[in-house]
């Protein structure tokens, strides 16, 4: 079996479930205002290419490290939860199989110590 990053259209569909996931954070008033300064196209971008190998993509990801980028926002737990349900809800959205999306939530969920409370 292939990576989920090929069983899913690759990079040009993780693109379109990355712009659908920042419409559904970028309403939330719970967690959009962490993005009120963010350049939104490069943060899609770089979003895309994380995405893409946290599903098994090619490793393109050339951000900082989680740590770093989050540095300063001090994220909660309930801010962390909010993001994760966004992205379950795009990838659901796009028609990913409840068994892939909790794969792919488990690889978020094992970031969670590098961002929040920094």
């Amino acid at each position: 079996m292939g990576t989920l990053y090929d069983k899913y259209g690759g990079e040009e569909t993780i693109a379109k479930v990355v712009d659908y996931f920042y419409d559904l954070v970028l309403a939330d008033d719970t967690v959009n205002h962490f993005f009120a300064n963010t350049d939104m196209e490069k943060q899609r971008r770089h979003q895309t290419k994380f995405i893409s190998y946290a599903l098994g993509g090619p490793n393109q990801y050339t951000g900082q490290s989680m740590a770093k980028a989050h540095q300063g926002m001090n994220l909660q737990p309930g801010h962390f939860d909010a993001i994760v349900k966004h992205l379950h809800d795009a990838l659901s959205h796009f028609g990913v199989s409840k068994e892939d999306i909790d794969e792919a939530l488990q690889k978020v969920e094992a970031l969670r110590g590098d961002i929040l409370y920094k």
